[in-house]
């Protein structure tokens, strides 16, 4: 019997939620605790997957759940967009959860069943965010991702880590509630709706004029997307575990912003409205600042975590950009942009990890000729430093292609500059790291110790993650035809 896509996209919301309960009460029971944690991730990424196939088939899930009060449903409903999300945040979740028993066993971290219940919590609200079908829903989730994640933020317990974690909190709920909420009520008041539409539901209900100030509210409220000056809480969230440095970067939190931000410009605004109104015009210089500004501040960065999270901040930037673009080619290279940066930066975070279990090391100035004791590590971490440079055969030089497109399309010729001019920035800040590993002479203190790579269970997930920045450069014109279903305009406009 053919289960409905309604009840698969229940089962995919609601599985990782109830398994929070099965992971608490294994407490005492550690090796049970950790092969529920992966069987949750495998068996979420299987719904997801058949969520996939009944779109390409034409069925398409609504899921009702309930009314907070009259006119708000908690709702969700399957598109394009929210479908590839989802694939990325369930099918890394896999990986990074076996990555997270290999490194909380490996460092001997305490409170690892508590760690184990909020990363799941983190990656059900960010398929919440996924399958939203009104800002409504959307704007939930994203507050349940915000406090589900300062736990693991706050997870070491040390004055510096609780200190991050406040600023992480007290940085992404004053955007949302301060700029995110007023948005998500000026949508309202104008068009009496929240749902998500192709096309947008903005046109002849806010003035052209006023469109670009509710684009400012959308950007900066959503704090996620790491805008500057609202980007602090990143670099600050650093003093969090490796595992949870991936989660924020890859798999949910930042990758959950951006795509909120795109979603809405999709399915609130409408790009032909963006063009038309040139509202988001202001957007491209703001994404261009952040693409610069940061990657140069990731040049200064000794702490080999802090300059991945400065680079977050700069290829982040990338897709506000390609949103900002407001054309067919900028939506794919945003989307793309989303699926790339996210293979290759778990990568470079799962490298991180492996490093400080190994060698004990987190400086960059510490890492010469370390490259020699652990060479598949660094291979890895070379590799997934190409794609994030953009250059082929890796999946990143899809994404920066198509944003080049996009800005080209937009007759937008410096974005162009900015672009190349970012990936050139990202060579001076990731490449050299892979150069001293591979190509000095190892201190003192490292010489004649042989080939010393991390343990298997944190080994194995950076090199599948690694292969897949190869991968994805092969399976980009899928995922580009798949976007091309993604609604640009209203039903009355005609196609794109």
């Amino acid at each position: 019997m053919m289960i409905s896509a309604n009840y698969v996209m229940f089962l995919a919301l609601f599985l990782p939620a109830s398994a929070i309960v099965l992971l608490g009460a294994l407490r005492e029971f550690p090796v049970a605790r950790d092969i529920v944690h992966v069987a949750t991730a495998v068996i979420t990424f299987s719904l997801v997957v058949l969520l996939l196939i009944d779109f390409q088939s034409g069925e398409v899930a609504h899921l009702f759940l309930f009314e907070v009060m009259p006119g708000l449903p908690i709702y969700f409903a399957l598109e394009p967009l929210g479908l590839v999300f989802a694939l990325l945040a369930s099918g890394l979740w896999i990986v990074i959860s076996i990555y997270a028993v290999g490194y909380m066993r490996a460092n001997g971290e305490e409170h690892q069943t508590r760690f184990a219940m909020f990363f799941t919590l983190a990656v059900a609200a960010a398929l919440g965010i996924a399958f939203s079908g009104s800002l409504f829903t959307l704007f939930i989730f994203y507050e349940v991702l915000t406090l589900s994640t300062y736990p693991l933020v706050a997870h070491k317990g040390t004055p510096e880590a609780r200190k991050g974690a406040r600023l992480y909190l007290i940085i992404l709920l004053s955007t949302s509630i301060g700029f995110f909420l007023p948005a998500i009520i000026w949508v309202w008041t104008a068009t009496g709706t929240m749902a998500f539409e192709p096309g947008g539901i903005l046109q002849d209900h806010i003035s052209p004029a006023l469109a670009p100030f509710l684009l400012v509210l959308f950007a900066y409220g959503i704090g996620k997307a790491a805008l500057m000056p609202f980007h602090r809480w990143l670099p600050s969230a650093m003093v969090a575990p490796a595992p949870v440095s991936a989660l924020l970067h890859a798999v949910a939190v930042v990758k959950g912003g951006v795509f909120a931000l795109l979603k809405i410009s999709v399915y609130i605004f409408g790009t032909g409205y963006l063009s038309s109104t040139h509202a988001s015009d202001w957007l491209c210089w703001a994404a261009a600042i952040s693409i610069i500004v940061s990657a140069v501040i990731a040049m200064t960065k000794d702490d080999l975590k802090a300059r991945l999270a400065y680079s977050t901040i700069s290829q982040l930037a990338y897709v506000t950009l390609g949103v900002a673009l407001a054309n067919q080619m900028g939506m794919i290279g945003a989307t793309m942009q989303i699926v790339m940066h996210a293979m290759a930066k778990i990568t470079l975070f799962m490298c991180a990890g492996a490093i400080y279990v190994t060698a004990h090391k987190t400086k960059i100035s510490e890492m010469v000729g370390l490259g020699r004791r652990m060479p598949i590590t660094f291979a890895a971490f070379l590799i997934a430093s190409f794609s994030i440079i953009g250059l082929p055969p890796l999946g990143g030089a899809w994404s920066k292609w198509f944003l080049i497109l996009g800005a080209a399309d937009a007759q937008q010729m410096a974005m162009i500059a900015v672009l190349g001019l970012g990936s050139l920035l990202s060579i001076g800040y990731l490449l050299p790291i892979a150069a001293k590993a591979f190509f000095l002479a190892p201190s003192s203190e490292d010489h004649g110790n042989g080939i010393q790579e991390a343990p298997l269970m944190l080994l194995v997930p950076l090199c599948v993650t690694a292969i897949g920045c190869i991968v994805l450069f092969g399976f980009a014109p899928e995922i580009y035809n798949f976007l091309l279903h993604v609604p640009l305009l209203a039903p009355e406009g005609g196609a794109f």
